[in-house]
This record gives C-alpha cells, sequence and structure tokens, in this order.
C-alpha cells in the first residue's frame, strides 16, 4: 500500500535542481495567483459596489487578519516539514504519525483561536484606532473571517501535507475551484442580496471551506501511504513536542511580522480614510505581483525538507542559487509592468474621479516594488532554512521585518506621513536579509556537523 499511487508525488531529492524547483513552482504559482485573484476581486468588488468608505474599513483589517490568518499558515507550514523530512527519508511510518497527530493539534489551536478572537474583536479594533466612519464595517469583516479560521487550518495543514508529498498540482485545482466559488459569492451577496462587506467575508470563509474539503476527499483517495492504522492515528506527545517545535515558531514568525504591519497600518489609519484606501488598493496589487515569490518559498521548504531528510545538503546550495536567479530575473519584470501599467490596475478598485487615491496608490506600489529582490531573498532564503529544519530562525527574521515597521509607524511616518509609510515593506525587507543571509550559512554549518557525527 505503501508504494501505491506515487506518480503524484516528486521526490526532489534526485535531478536538475533548476529543473525541478521550476516544475514546483509553477503549479504552485497558478495556486497563489488564484488565491490572491479572488482577494482582489473581494477588493474590486467592496470598493465598486460599495464605495472607498468599505474599500478602507476592508483595508484596515488587512494588518491584524495578516496577524492571526498569518500565525494559522505558519503553524500548518512548520507540521508539514517533518513530513516533508520523513518522505525524503522514505520513512513510511513516522509520516503518517506526523500527519496524524499534525491533524489534531490543528484543531486545538482552531478552536482556541476562533473563541479568542472573536471574543476580542472590538478591542483588537480599538487599540489599532480604527477610524469611527469606518468602525461598524471592519468589526463586521473581521469578525466573520475570524469565525472562519477552522476553515483556514484545514486547507492550509491539507494542501501543505500534498505538497510535502511533491504534488503542487491538487491544491491548485482547488484553490482555482474556490475563486471561482468566491467571485460568484462576492457578487450574490454584496449585489444582489446587499449584504454589503459581511458578503465578503462569508464568501471568503466558504470559498477556503471548500477548497479545504476538496483537498482532504482527493487526499484520501490518491495517496496510499497516507492510509494509516488505528495505533498511528492516536495522539503521540513525542510527535506533537516535535511538531509544536516546527510549527510554533513558524507560526510565531508570521504574527511577530505582522505586529510591525499592526503598528504601520495603525499609524496609516491616523492619516485617514483616504491613506488607509490607498494602502488597501496598493497592498492589494503588490500581494498579486508578489504570487511568485510566495510560490519559490513554500517551493525551497519542500525542496530544503526533503534533501535534508535524504542527508543531500550539497543539493540544498545548488537549489537556492537557481531559485534566486529565478527571484532575480521576475523582480526586473515585475518593476517594469508595475512602473507602466500601476495607475491603470489602481482603477480596478476606485473610479477615475477618486484622482488623489489613485496617485496615492502609484506612489505606495512603487516603493514597494522597487525593491522586490529584496523582498524575494527574504522569502527563498527563510522558508529554506524552515525547510532545513531551523524554524527558531524563522522568528528572528520575523522580529527584524517587525523592528524596520515598527521604526517606520513609531517615528518616520509621524514625520514623513504618507511618504515614510510607503517605504515601510522595503526597509523591513532590508532588515531581514542583514539576518536571513547570514543566518543561511550558519544553519548550513550545523547540519553538516550534525550528519558528520552521525
Amino acid at each position: 500500500m505503501e508504494e501505491n499511487k506515487k506518480s503524484s508525488m516528486r521526490d526532489l531529492t534526485e535531478g536538475n535542481p533548476m529543473k525541478l524547483i521550476l516544475g514546483f513552482v509553477i503549479p504552485m504559482l497558478f495556486g497563489f495567483l488564484f488565491q490572491q485573484f479572488y482577494n482582489l476581486v473581494d477588493t474590486m468588488i467592496v470598493g465598486k459596489f460599495l464605495g472607498s468608505d468599505a474599500l478602507a474599513a476592508v483595508g484596515s483589517t488587512g494588518s491584524i487578519n495578516f496577524l492571526v490568518i498569518g500565525f494559522c499558515m505558519g503553524v500548518c507550514n512548520g507540521f508539514v516539514i517533518p513530513v516533508a523530512q520523513q518522505f525524503g527519508a522514505k520513512n513510511y511510518r513516522n509520516l503518517r504519525k506526523y500527519v496524524a497527530n499534525g491533524a489534531w493539534l490543528c484543531i486545538a489551536f482552531a478552536v482556541v483561536l476562533t473563541l479568542f478572537t472573536t471574543i476580542f474583536t472590538g478591542q483588537i479594533l480599538t487599540i489599532m484606532k480604527t477610524p469611527s466612519d469606518i468602525f461598524q464595517d471592519a468589526y463586521i469583516y473581521i469578525f466573520i473571517i475570524f469565525c472562519g479560521i477552522p476553515a483556514t487550518f484545514l486547507y492550509n495543514i491539507l494542501s501543505g501535507i500534498i505538497r510535502s508529498l511533491g504534488d503542487s498540482k491538487t491544491p491548485v485545482i482547488f484553490l482555482a475551484l474556490s475563486s471561482i466559488i468566491n467571485i460568484v459569492l462576492d457578487v450574490v451577496l454584496i449585489y444582489n442580496v446587499k449584504m454589503g462587506v459581511a458578503g465578503a467575508a462569508l464568501a471568503t470563509v466558504i470559498s477556503q471551506a471548500v477548497s479545504g474539503i476538496g483537498c482532504f476527499f482527493v487526499m484520501k483517495k490518491k495517496f496510499g501511504i497516507l492510509k494509516m492504522t488505528k495505533e498511528e492515528m492516536l495522539f503521540d506527545s513525542h510527535y506533537a513536542k516535535i511538531l509544536c517545535g516546527m510549527g510554533i515558531p513558524m507560526g510565531l514568525q508570521y504574527s511577530i511580522t505582522a505586529i510591525g504591519s499592526v503598528i504601520l497600518q495603525t499609524a496609516v489609519n491616523t492619516l485617514g480614510t483616504i491613506y488607509v484606501a490607498s494602502v488597501t488598493a496598493g497592498s492589494k496589487l503588490s500581494m498579486f505581483f508578489c504570487c511568485p515569490y510566495d510560490a519559490m518559498g513554500s517551493t525551497m521548504a519542500t525542496y530544503g525538507g526533503q534533501n535534508v531528510g535524504a542527508g543531500k545538503l550539497d543539493r540544498i546550495g545548488k537549489g537556492l542559487k537557481s531559485c534566486v536567479l529565478l527571484g532575480a530575473i521576475y523582480s526586473v519584470i515585475a518593476f517594469v509592468v508595475l512602473f507602466f501599467f500601476a495607475k491603470d490596475l489602481a482603477l480596478l478598485f476606485v473610479d477615475n474621479a477618486d484622482v488623489e487615491i489613485i496617485e496615492q496608490t502609484y506612489m505606495f506600489i512603487m516603493a514597494n516594488c522597487t525593491f522586490y529582490f529584496p523582498l524575494a531573498l527574504v522569502n527563498i532564503i527563510r522558508f529554506l532554512i524552515q525547510g532545513m529544519g531551523f524554524s527558531q530562525f524563522a522568528i528572528l527574521a520575523g522580529i527584524f521585518e517587525m523592528v524596520a515597521r515598527s521604526i517606520t509607524g513609531f517615528l518616520l511616518v509621524p514625520v514623513w506621513g504618507y511618504t515614510a509609510a510607503c517605504f515601510g515593506n522595503a526597509l523591513a525587507w532590508i532588515f531581514a536579509d542583514a539576518f536571513l543571509i547570514p543566518a543561511y550559512f550558519i544553519c548550513r554549518n550545523r547540519l553538516r556537523k550534525r550528519l558528520e557525527n552521525l
């Protein structure tokens, strides 16, 4: 049974690194593009149908959304690293134990986080100085998103397991399906049913739940090596401890990074609704164009995990060089496209009459895309380090990003205003790279010594 249906799985420990990475990145890229596409559609429909105030309300929750949902995603990404390592080592019994215990832990985390965030939604928005004219819509939107935390865990843990087994295509199929569902529900709930921002949030939650359920049934049918015995399904504190050692640091890395984003967003909120709307539109566009970096990062986590499990450290450096080259090429392409078309793209979110928002959105986008290559390095190196088993370093990288955004929010925005806010992300990426580049060499040397002592 363990050998069944392996055609869907991909071994990244053999073959040309560039070819393998490209083959893994491209399907994942489509997945991230679909995900960001329906996020863009959410924002477009809110901005066009409900107006700039509603757009600002949704945007004002972006950083706290990233803090909480990012923690969920980080935990799931950490939980699947041992799965990738055991797959590389061909130890399928341990692989199944990690999968089972990861599922139990996700259930526990989902319950606790959902209860906490829904109870304290109002207090969180108050602390963030959310403008009074958009407070109610912001509350409704983020409350529903928080209620959907279990769906976030469901999709991210299952899609992560599937990717760890070398299949980057299956999650894309369900993201495409959920994108269509999300767009249809956006139109129906916002335009026809008149649910306002609640419709946008509900559409997002439902579409992600559909993706997760789809991944579950396909994974159950497609991957024979995941068929478990009753003993393998039981909770085991030993495996759970290892999983938490991987998952919690990665979740905290996302959250610590997001704390800086919350501080920066709070500073932007004090500038007024026009600037909040501009950052919202600019951030959505930037996130769409950054999808290739997300795909490269997730690919390197799986690539690093499998090759560490197989004890092939020489392949890690080769893979890193290949992926950095891809990141550099794409960074140039993205800058050129946005330089010429960013203003036109801003019209997806606002009307021609909102001239000031269009100009401020363009300024935000250009400040970000000029520094896309440092962002490429952040994603590629950080996820590779995590795949190598050094999740603790992810926390430190997150701290560097948090410090940079905090400096921008507390010190620079009060002096230089919106201009400083536009460069907050760029400063964070440079700070993170200053830590991650030497950290990679430290981790590689530690792994080499560890394997030599075996």
